[in-house]
């Protein structure tokens, strides 16, 4: 063989090689995913992150023929979800529903196994959803300001249920006590769930729950809706008052997305955003978020990163100045 022969049969292969490498990853993004995805919610079943990611696990599942299954692993107020996703392997089969909790938890725990911001790639963000202030029906107030005074007539007797210490619904009240300046006594639960429970039976007399969760037993009359948190009134509850009809400036939303463990080949990031907005896009799935109270909102991977980073710093102000604090 020549040496002109050998350095061109070498320049092919390496030709080939460079090829076949640029190739890989795409290809990897194009099989996936080619067995079931679990998508890790931390709290209990019934709770608003866990009725959204169901039904976007769902629409994906139908989309894309491959079943996204849910898990729920409650526990550290969603902490241990957040850990679990954080040391998986980064192949796209195991992902995150995030919520704001994940938002409030970067300064409400001072000694996390992991930090949000550096330890996930953003997917794709759900919707944004107000929380509403539900009280017990035996409540004798039907207004904002009748449950003010009655507050106020009644330092320390009133029980405020919450998903837990720092949680979404438990940072609103928070909030609402501040503004509001009445005292009420927080009782942290497991997740919104397990505090409906004792809301519908009396046993706590206040909760600030999340739209999606609440609106099945405010429809039914189970309990009574006296404002919502966004700024102005929910189309899915168009005679409930926004908060800040009352109390001006008070704004506390919830929000849904998706998220993966970091070094997540970004094809698979890139592909999961746009079958998640694909989906999102669906007239059906849409309406029910819509009827849920939610509000779609999509974007790309980046879109989301700013948006919980954004997040992360409004909740931690809100935390610091609040006091409020969590075991690790």
């Amino acid at each position: 063989m020549t040496i002109a022969r050998r350095h061109f049969i070498q320049r092919s292969l390496l030709l080939a090689a460079g090829a076949a490498a640029a190739v890989a990853t795409p290809a990897v993004a194009l099989d996936y995913p080619t067995r079931p995805v679990r998508l890790v919610v931390g709290f209990p079943p019934g709770g608003s992150a866990d009725i959204v990611t169901r039904l976007v696990a769902q629409a994906l599942s139908e989309r894309i023929g491959q079943s996204f299954i849910v898990d729920n692993k409650p526990g550290a107020g969603s902490n241990l979800a957040a850990e679990t996703v954080a040391r998986a392997d980064p192949d796209g089969y195991t992902l995150l529903s995030v919520t704001v909790a994940n938002a409030i938890n970067a300064t409400l725990y001072s000694n996390l196994k992991f930090d949000y911001l550096r330890d996930f790639a953003q997917v794709a963000s759900i919707d944004v959803v107000p929380n509403v202030m539900d009280i017990n029906i035996d409540v004798p107030a039907k207004t904002i300001p009748e449950f003010i005074a009655y507050a106020k007539a009644n330092p320390g007797k009133i029980s405020m249920g919450s998903g837990g210490v720092g949680s979404s619904p438990h940072v609103s009240g928070e909030l609402f006590k501040m503004m509001a300046g009445v005292d009420m006594v927080h009782v942290p639960y497991r997740g919104v769930a397990p505090a409906t429970v004792d809301l519908l039976a009396g046993r706590v007399q206040v909760l600030f729950d999340t739209l999606p969760a609440a609106i099945a037993n405010i429809r039914a009359g189970k309990i009574r809706a006296l404002a919502v948190t966004s700024k102005t009134r929910n189309d899915a509850l168009p005679d409930v008052p926004a908060m800040a009809e009352f109390i001006p400036g008070f704004e506390a939303d919830s929000f849904h997305g998706i998220a993966a463990p970091k070094g997540t080949p970004q094809e698979i990031v890139d592909k999961l955003n746009k079958d998640i907005n694909a989906v999102l896009a669906e007239p059906k799935l849409k309406a029910r978020l819509a009827d849920l109270g939610g509000t779609v909102f999509t974007g790309t991977p980046a879109d989301f990163g700013t948006y919980v980073a954004g997040e992360i710093d409004k909740w931690g102000k809100v935390v610091k100045f609040s006091g409020a604090k969590a075991s690790d």
